[in-house]
């Protein structure tokens, strides 16, 4: 059960059953779908010399009767349109149709209907309808993902757009994974659960014939929680190699823009970070930053002896051989030079925004008691001048959440000091994050204080010490893992939907986060996969958020908020 490969597998009958040159033609959403999955080289490899976007298709009359166009689209409305106009002066000499979910029957006449000089040769489903980030993790980039902290109320439409959208996504993946779901959601959070209702119709009555798979001893779980049951984990700065990156740079389908942190040359302003592609990444997405640091010398140290080797060229047959060599050379110059590049912009960042003290702070907040030294290193640190407007909001958001029934005084006052120490600071940001967040709104144990077995875990790992100070923190989705695995997930928590119920323990597991997953959990579900418990574990989110992209929503659902005439 890897996403991946069901997305992979895909992309490859796509193209391979349609021979000679041929125009790959995708929307905004499908463009995602196909890059983290195929890289451009692979695409050449299927005689594929042209990749376009299905809208500026539409502004070109230039005939390319030569070519067969392979179209993958989502099904919207929108794509039908543009699809109808294209088909009805046709450019190409063939038209083949795929769409990433189910097709209306209504959509399937008006394509019929519009193919009057019979282009079309096949219009197929193929359910590659989310983005495989890396095997056991997808996303779904659902626009205006802010609303999903917001009641249906102030903007049913959008709310509407939001769940479809989800709803879309998990149904093409149980599809491309052929199987029907038993589906669970988290008691607190009203679209966690207008999200798992609506797929169970649409899987249980709507298209229940396209759902109805070989059964199964156990049925898979499909559990749908909500972001701000968790909102400390996307509040961290990250310290293991992929969440970093991410963290301080930012990846988008699989690929980290350098443009946004210096001059770089043209071949590396854009550079290509994915497991499936990139064994040295493979093998060291989930380490923490300093052991990369010595992995990345040790690469560096076999790259110049490979080229010391390449030096000494004297026969015809060394040519021969540093020529058959040569591809495999470039791919590790290039690879050397990627990685290199990384730590080092990383490095500089985190030395000139001084995040090993601002993040040894995070992680004491996130991790351990002592609400009066965290008072004193929060204030030390709004106090210090080389630490930046963002890094002091998150820390007093990361203090008002594990303190917020504790200190109200002493919050208080960390307010008023952000409020004057940070000229960016948008009041009642924090207030606003309490509300949506907050002790009563959670589900979870977050800071593990309120159950018995969290409390004698967090002080058995006192106990024995912390091996790294900067990755101590567990997200909570480590303990919703363990409550599956041992069976321990509580039904009034975490109810059912409908009368589908779970006989015994799943062995594969679906988890979507509304408001999106961040890369720290995502190694969280990888390592609890690589530890063979017998339960497999998929994790699914509308977004892949880091600290910048979660304040960013929480801003926005904010200004929503005031501007709305309802009360939140």
């Amino acid at each position: 059960m890897v996403v991946s490969s069901s997305a992979r597998d895909y992309i490859n009958r796509i193209l391979q059953d349609i021979s000679g040159m041929k125009i790959l033609i995708l929307d905004s959403q499908t463009v995602g779908i196909v890059s983290v999955v195929y890289s451009q080289s692979e695409l050449l490899q299927k005689e594929v010399f042209l990749v376009e976007l299905v809208d500026s298709i539409s502004k070109s009359n230039e005939s390319m009767s030569h070519l067969k166009a392979v179209y993958f689209l989502r099904p919207t409305s929108e794509n039908i349109q543009l699809l109808r106009r294209q088909l009805a002066s046709p450019r190409f000499g063939e038209y083949h149709l795929f769409f990433s979910n189910i097709l209306k029957d209504t959509q399937i006449h008006l394509l019929a209907d519009s193919d009057e000089q019979e282009v079309v040769q096949q219009v197929q489903e193929f359910y590659a309808d989310f983005v495989a980030i890396d095997p056991y993790h997808f996303t779904l980039h659902v626009p205006s993902h802010y609303i999903y902290m917001l009641p249906a109320v102030v903007d049913p439409s959008t709310v509407q757009r939001f769940s479809d959208r989800v709803v879309d996504g998990l149904s093409a993946l149980f599809l491309a994974l052929k199987r029907r779901p038993v589906i669970r959601y988290q008691r607190t959070s009203d679209i966690a659960k207008r999200i798992a209702q609506e797929a169970a119709k649409l899987m249980y009555q709507e298209e229940s014939g396209l759902f109805d798979f070989r059964r199964m001893e156990v049925s898979p779980l499909l559990l749908v929680i909500d972001r701000r049951d968790d909102p400390v984990t996307p509040l961290l700065n990250q310290w293991t190699y992929q969440a970093m990156v991410h963290e301080l740079i930012g990846i988008q389908d699989n690929k980290v823009d350098l443009k946004s942190v210096g001059k770089f040359p043209k071949d590396q302003e854009e550079i290509v970070l994915s497991s499936e592609q990139d064994s040295f990444f493979k093998a060291n997405m989930y380490e923490n930053f300093g052991d990369i640091g010595m992995n990345i010398k040790r690469m560096v140290d076999e790259f110049q002896q490979v080229s010391k080797s390449n030096q000494n060229i004297q026969t015809i047959e060394d040519m021969a051989k540093f020529v058959d060599n040569y591809p495999e050379y470039r791919k590790m110059h290039g690879n050397v030079t990627k990685h290199v590049t990384l730590v080092t912009e990383m490095s500089k960042i985190v030395e000139e925004r001084k995040l090993m003290s601002v993040s040894q702070t995070e992680q004491e907040l996130a991790c351990n008691g002592g609400q009066g030294a965290a008072f004193e290193a929060v204030t030390n640190l709004l106090n210090n001048e080389s630490i930046s407007d963002v890094d002091r909001l998150r820390l007093v958001m990361l203090y008002a959440l594990r303190y917020e029934k504790d200190s109200p005084v002493q919050l208080m006052q960390l307010f008023n000091k952000l409020a004057s120490r940070s000229a960016k600071y948008k009041p009642g940001l924090v207030q606003f994050l309490l509300k949506q967040a907050g002790l009563d709104k959670r589900t979870g144990d977050l800071f593990g204080n309120r159950d018995l077995m969290n409390i004698a875990r967090n002080m058995a790992r006192g106990l024995k010490g912390v091996e790294n100070v900067y990755t101590q923190h567990q997200p909570l989705l480590f303990q919703l893992m363990e409550s599956i695995v041992k069976g321990r997930l509580r039904d009034v928590d975490y109810p059912f939907v409908g009368n589908h119920f779970q006989q015994g323990r799943p062995q594969d597991v679906i988890i979507f986060i509304v408001g999106g997953t961040t890369y720290e959990e995502s190694r969280s579900v990888a390592l609890q996969n690589a530890s063979n418990t017998g339960v497999r574990f998929i994790l699914g989110g509308s977004s892949v958020l880091n600290s910048k992209r979660f304040l960013r929503d929480l801003e926005e659902a904010q200004r929503v908020a005031r501007s709305s005439t309802t009360v939140i």
